[in-house]
């Protein structure tokens, strides 16, 4: 496992290179210049030039891909243009936010598709099953902004049961945090229970057609143990695989979550940055998102690894 390890991590190294190159060029071709925004719309061209000079915008952009990346390499992400504010610092706010509520989702994800798969899975041809898979057609198809203004239509605005915008910590108030997570969560959740549901469900019936099951229910061992020990462990190498996929495009789906909810996390970070084109703002976002997204793959890896010693290296 430490040489699959090593060389996972190594994978990585190129990959990160490859993303600061994209995060700097990309933005460089949002349409619009900064320095005219910030100036004003009546601003004359000696103005406007005077900020590009103030901001670094007139130097080549080399020097400033260069500064840029050697700054980020000791956690200096910039300064925001509009707000004078240190871009590692806005970052540092949303992003706790923003992982709490991507984490939560994916608990939910998990809690809804375990247990769903594996009734679905034992009682193929059923009623059951084909209940879970018209539920998981219906959370994969279904947009996440409308689900989550349903959600609120119905268990804030018409049961009051809880909030509908707006967040708390969790070292404030946990049992208020809990209360403005759980429907961002769940509208952000239901479609990765969906995909996970139908891939551990397939997973299962698989693996419950292979001899070695069928030696150890003949050996007289509890369903339970044949579930948890013999199927769920060789069942779960294409859910980690999903789960792998999911953590990125929780990312993304928590950007139109968060405005849905009003939660102040990344995504309301990044919108406002891309709102105004502040430049450094954005290239962090990108950066750390992607950071974020690389190594919660490395470790999804090391699981898929772990459960399934064919990838290893020898």
């Amino acid at each position: 496992m430490l040489k699959f390890f090593a060389m996972r991590l190594l994978t990585t190294v190129p990959v990160l290179v490859l993303v600061t190159f994209v995060a700097f060029g990309l933005v460089l071709l949002i349409p619009g210049d900064p320095a005219v925004t910030i100036a004003g719309p009546d601003a004359t061209v000696e103005q406007v030039a005077a900020v590009r000079e103030r901001l670094g915008l007139d130097r080549p952009v080399v020097v400033q891909y260069w500064d840029w990346v050697t700054g980020a390499l000791s956690g200096d992400l910039g300064t925001s243009l509009f707000t004078s504010r240190p871009v590692a610092t806005s970052i540092g706010d949303g992003l706790p936010v923003t992982m709490a509520l991507a984490g939560t989702a994916l608990l939910i994800s998990l809690l809804i598709a375990v247990p769903t798969a594996i009734l679905s899975a034992l009682r193929r041809g059923t009623w059951l099953d084909r209940v879970a898979t018209v539920g998981s057609s219906l959370g994969i198809a279904l947009p996440s902004f409308w689900l989550g203004l349903v959600f609120v239509l119905i268990f804030s605005l018409g049961l009051g049961w809880l909030p509908a915008t707006g967040y708390v910590a969790i070292e404030e108030d946990p049992a208020a945090w809990l209360a403005h997570i759980v429907l961002p969560a769940l509208t952000l959740g239901i479609a990765g229970a969906a995909e996970s549901t139908r891939q551990l469900r397939g997973s299962i019936i698989g693996v419950l057609q292979q001899d070695y099951i069928r030696t150890a229910r003949a050996k007289g061992l509890r369903a339970r143990m044949v579930i948890g020990k013999h199927v769920m462990k060789n069942a779960s190498v294409p859910l980690v695989t999903v789960l792998g996929l999911q953590i990125t495009a929780l990312l993304g789906g928590a950007v139109l979550v968060e405005q849905v909810f009003g939660v102040p996390g990344l995504g309301q970070v990044a919108i406002n940055a891309v709102t105004t084109r502040d430049l450094p703002v954005i290239q962090g976002v990108v950066l750390v998102a992607v950071l974020v997204a690389v190594v919660c793959n490395l470790l999804v890896d090391l699981a898929y690894g772990y459960l399934n010693p064919k990838v290893r290296p020898r």
